[in-house]
């Protein structure tokens, strides 16, 4: 029998090699002869750079970089050596878990330390990048960033505007003068699954910027500011535009990245997908084993075990997915080619036991073990 597993992190718990790996454990207390390829899983955001670091043979590298509030944090993404290419989650170095509630205020965060993580990658050889911009504190339309790549964003009097959401309405002039050269050989894939244009009633101020501190008074300006950041951009950079889909992520991350950079944005799941090559994988198999850590009607709305399910229907594999917790609402899964899906949990428990990772790899060998038997 030849299975392969692609599961996604049980956030806080295993990780989606662990999970994995607790998988084939289960495969082959019944058949010893299995054969079991565990691949790494996730959707773009938290435990990207982990999955696929560890699933594709990469290393981890950690820097030094400016915070959301100005202050250094240590960024830790990925170098896949073979490839030269960086693995990024923006929230590393800008995310919103790093800014307490009580100092949270998009005026003032930056993604300045995102254009440090993507220059050290650029010294260390790397070429391609695989970007996350989920979990941001930021609304600085990603000029931060671009700062630290060498943009110069002037104010009237041809200083380097303020950093933060305010330093956007000082901005009178962009220049490219002192980008580091090596920026036009990069490709960037960013993953991003929202759709917000820049500005207006769906854009990144008035969707996102409460969550990250912003009073109504606040939303009003930045979005007004962001507008007139587009503009002048438009007016150096012709591609430059502020309502196609995903501009507005990540505080105007996403014009950030296609605006000033060779880039794209995409489905985390499907760049992840695509990169770990798992459709070579799973065309040779007999049973294909996905999950992840709650699985619900959410699931279905295409997060990672439907895309893993997505791409085993088609060459008709049977596919079978294992939950931390399942919800009523899962049974969508099995309309989006999930075959039957199974919770781990043995008994009632804490959360704490439930989530301890000896007792989750346990749970998953366990569970994995009981439901193969059926198919021997």
């Amino acid at each position: 029998m030849k299975v392969v597993t692609a599961i996604d992190s049980f956030k806080g718990s295993m990780t989606s090699m662990e999970a994995g790996f607790a998988a084939a454990e289960g495969i082959h207390r019944v058949d010893a002869n299995a054969e079991v390829q565990v691949r790494p899983l996730a959707d773009g955001g938290e435990g990207t750079v982990e999955a696929l670091v560890a699933g594709m043979n990469g290393k981890t590298e950690h820097v030094k970089v400016t915070g959301p509030l100005g202050e250094p944090v240590i960024c830790e993404y990925g170098i896949i050596e073979s490839t030269k290419t960086a693995v990024i989650e923006m929230a590393g170095a800008a995310g919103i878990t790093q800014v307490p509630d009580e100092k949270r205020n998009p005026l003032y965060t930056t993604t300045y330390g995102v254009g440090e993580v993507i220059k050290d990658a650029i010294e260390k050889g790397c070429r391609r990048f695989i970007v996350g911009i989920g979990g941001s504190a930021t609304n600085d339309g990603g000029v931060g960033m671009l700062q630290a790549l060498g943009y110069a964003f002037l104010d009237k009097d041809g200083k380097q505007v303020l950093p933060g959401a305010r330093g956007l309405k000082d901005i009178a002039e962009i220049t490219d003068a002192y980008v580091i050269p090596e920026l036009a050989e990069c490709k960037f894939r960013v993953a991003c699954d929202v759709t917000n244009p820049l500005c207006g009633e769906l854009g990144c101020s008035a969707i996102y910027g409460p969550q990250k501190g912003a009073t109504p008074e606040m939303i009003k300006d930045m979005d007004q500011w962001l507008g007139a950041y587009a503009e002048l951009a438009k007016d150096r950079f012709p591609k430059a535009d502020p309502k196609y889909p995903g501009t507005g992520a990540a505080g105007g991350m996403g014009f950030a990245f296609l605006t000033f950079t060779d880039a794209v944005l995409e489905s985390g799941i499907n760049i992840v997908l695509d990169e770990t090559k798992l459709e070579e994988y799973i065309k040779d198999a007999d049973l294909v084993i996905t999950g992840e850590g709650r699985m619900d009607g959410q699931t279905a709305m295409g997060k990672a075990p439907v895309g893993v399910a997505k791409l085993a229907k088609k060459h008709g594999k049977k596919v079978i997915a294992f939950a931390g917790a399942v919800q009523r609402d899962a049974r969508a899964c099995n309309d989006a080619g999930i075959d039957a899906f199974f919770p781990i949990l043995r008994g009632v428990v804490t959360l704490e036991e439930a989530m301890k990772n000896e007792n989750a790899k346990q749970n998953m060998a366990d569970t994995v073990e009981q439901v193969i038997r059926l198919m021997k």
